[in-house]
Parts: structure tokens; C-alpha cells; sequence
């Protein structure tokens, strides 16, 4: 079933919470921002501050927001919770909304999964009436966020385009990463056992995590083919692959 504005927003299902008092269902009447997130995630971690403006600024309007931890890159949960109970108080320590860290996948299932969605962060809005109004980047929510607590938005022309285009983009994206999947676990298996974590990376030195099912912004593809090249025959493939097709994730990595 695709998750799309309009649907009935997904349940809560995580292992604990980190900040903020658990919650098992949402309001009637107020309106939540849902924000995937990573500490590995630079851009994630910047994104949480304004986060937090957008809670202190519209708290009376009743915003709630929650931070979803679901791709922490460690083996173990109490790594992943150690990692992130770390950076949360070294980063965030005047937080203002709720952390929610789950390790199963399950959210992962329930929202980016069926909505198409295949990078971090994305932001669900959730509206007064518990249905979908918007999925995307929190960078649209300053223009996107007050329609919404007006409840203008998700009837709007333009709510429904932005919409339709999305589900278009991302599905087609989604339809690539699931034929990339194979390769991407053969990857992760090779730098387990022959380089350990963090020995790939690109001419700067920043981390290709395959395990991810992305790369982060700015990393050099030619770089890291040449890396992949010495180090294992499917890293090789993976990295080079895409080059050769020329495909658009990694027109907008370079």
C-alpha cells in the first residue's frame, strides 16, 4: 500500500524513547512532524535545530514533532542507543521534542518504505485529523508547515502536484535501489571482512556506506571507483555501475 498525502498516518512502533515522554497514538487536533534522522547524517543533525525553532514557534498552534533514529549504523542496539544518547546530549542537550530510537526496522516499513522514501532526512506531517498532509524534506516546511496548521494545505491544487510528482520521482528511485539491494548486501559483507568500517571513502576522506542504500552529498564517484577498483571487484561494480548509466543519483552526489 503507498503512503501518500491523504492516507492514515502509520502507528508509532519503536523500541524506546530517547528524549520526550512516549507517545502511542496521535492527537486529535494537533499536527506532528514525523522527522527520520541519523547521527551519521550531518544534514540531519543540522536539520534539528530548526526543528526545534519550528516547535518553539507554532507549540501554540499545536505542533508536536518526533525524531525517528531508525538507520543508526552499529551492530548492536545498545551501540546504536549508546551512539545516540551521546550525540543527542553533546548536540542537543535543550531539545525540545521527543526522540524515538528503533532498531527493528519496523518503522522503516511502516513509513519510508511505503512512501517511496529512500534518503534521510525526511519529514512526515501528520494533520489535525491524524491523515498525511505532506512528505519530504524539512527544508520545505517553512513554507509548507503554516498551511498546514491552517488546514489549507492538503486541499490546495498545489499540495496535490507536489504530491503526484513526488510519488512519481521517488518511485521510480525506489524501483532502482530494489534492483541495486542485492549488490548493496554483497558490498556491506565485503567491507565487514576485508576492510573493516570507514576504510572507503572518497578523495576528502568522507564515508561511502553501501549499507545505507546511499552516499553522502559531495562524495566524488570517479574518486571513489578508483578507491573500490583496489579493494574488492564489488565495490568495483557497485561504484561503477551507476557511473557507466550515468545514472541521476550520482549526477547529484557530484
Amino acid at each position: 500500500m503507498v503512503l501518500q498525502m491523504k492516507s492514515p498516518a502509520p502507528s508509532i512502533k519503536v523500541d524506546t524513547w530517547l528524549r520526550g515522554e512516549p507517545l502511542a497514538n496521535f492527537q486529535p487536533g494537533k499536527v506532528y512532524i514525523v522527522e527520520f534522522w541519523a547521527t551519521w547524517c550531518e544534514l540531519c543533525v543540522a536539520e534539528m535545530l530548526q526543528l526545534m525553532r519550528l516547535r518553539e514557534k507554532y507549540k501554540g498552534g499545536g505542533l508536536e514533532v518526533v525524531g525517528v533514529a531508525a538507520d543508526e549504523d552499529a551492530p548492536t542496539a545498545i551501540e546504536a542507543r549508546t551512539k545516540l544518547d551521546a550525540r543527542l546530549t553533546k548536540k542537543c542537550s535543550h531539545l525540545n521534542y521527543r526522540i524515538a530510537f528503533d532498531y527493528t526496522g519496523a518503522m522503516k516499513k511502516l513509513w519510508m518504505e511505503p512512501s517511496f522514501s529512500n534518503g534521510i532526512p525526511t519529514s512526515f506531517v501528520v494533520d489535525r485529523d491524524g491523515h498525511i498532509a505532506f512528505i519530504g524534506h524539512p527544508g520545505q516546511l517553512d513554507e509548507i508547515l503554516p498551511k498546514v496548521l491552517s488546514g489549507s494545505w492538503r486541499t490546495s491544487d498545489k499540495a496535490k502536484a507536489a504530491d503526484t510528482e513526488r510519488i512519481a520521482r521517488s518511485g521510480s528511485m525506489a524501483r532502482e535501489h530494489a534492483l541495486k539491494k542485492p549488490i548493496y548486501h554483497r558490498f556491506r559483507a565485503a567491507v565487514r571482512q576485508r576492510i573493516g568500517r570507514g576504510a572507503l571513502g572518497d578523495r576528502r576522506g568522507h564515508r561511502l556506506d553501501a549499507g545505507r542504500h546511499q552516499f553522502p552529498p559531495g562524495a566524488c564517484a570517479s574518486g571513489a571507483s578508483q578507491n573500490a577498483r583496489h579493494v574488492d571487484p564489488v565495490m568495483h561494480q557497485l561504484v561503477r555501475d551507476p557511473i557507466d548509466r550515468n545514472s541521476e543519483d550520482w549526477r547529484s552526489w557530484r
